[in-house]
Order: C-alpha cells, then sequence, then structure tokens
C-alpha cells in the first residue's frame, strides 16, 4: 500500500466525533485517558487494524477523554480504554475492553454489520 492510500487513527474531539460518526459509514473510536496502562497496551494492536485490509471503509479515531467534556460525561460509569461502533451514524456498542481479543470482537460484529439502505 502507498503512502498516500495509507489510512491513519484520527485524533477527534467531541464536536469533531459528532460530525465524523455521520460523515462516515462505520467508525471505531477508542476513548482513551492519561496515565492508562491499558490503554498504551491496545495502542499498538488498535493502529495496526487501520491498516488491515478487512478494516477498509471503517474509520479510526481516538479521543482523550480527559481533555473533551462530552466523552468524559460519557465514561462516568466506565473505565478507559472505551471503544464504541457507530454505523450510519448510529451507535452500536459501546464497552470498556481491556485485552485485544475483545476489541477485536468488537470490530468483528462492526464489520459484519449489515447497514439500513
Amino acid at each position: 500500500m502507498n503512502e498516500e492510500a495509507r489510512q491513519h487513527v484520527v485524533d477527534a474531539d467531541d464536536e469533531h466525533l459528532r460530525r465524523l460518526i455521520h460523515e462516515h459509514l462505520k467508525v471505531f473510536a477508542k476513548f482513551t485517558s492519561e496515565n492508562c496502562a491499558i490503554c498504551e497496551s491496545l495502542a499498538p494492536p488498535f493502529n495496526k487494524f487501520v491498516d488491515a485490509p478487512e478494516n477498509v471503509g471503517i474509520l479510526f479515531i481516538r479521543l482523550n477523554v480527559d481533555q473533551n467534556p462530552v466523552a468524559k460525561k460519557m465514561m462516568e460509569q466506565k473505565a478507559a480504554p472505551f471503544f464504541v461502533s457507530y454505523c450510519q451514524g448510529r451507535l452500536l456498542e459501546c464497552d470498556a475492553l481491556t485485552e485485544e481479543p475483545q476489541v477485536v470482537a468488537q470490530l468483528e460484529r462492526l464489520r459484519a454489520f449489515m447497514p439500513v439502505k
């Protein structure tokens, strides 16, 4: 894959996230927090998902909850990292995940989800 065609994880804020989930068919977001060891350990696999051919068409977003009040409120009862799947602007699934296989499973469910035409 040439460098121009490579996807990347988009760093977003609350407002940017709202806009992006409506502009893209499928979005997989990782809500992180400062000094979160699990967030750090899941960063390399999350970044790797972006380049996987089976994930073409999914926008990957990273959002720091410590800097975004809407995201922080959403996570009041949860711990970081928090993964959220969106399709056609609607939240499909959200959960605090701590291991790569859990993240992969949620991502697979997003890939398999058939949007309404």
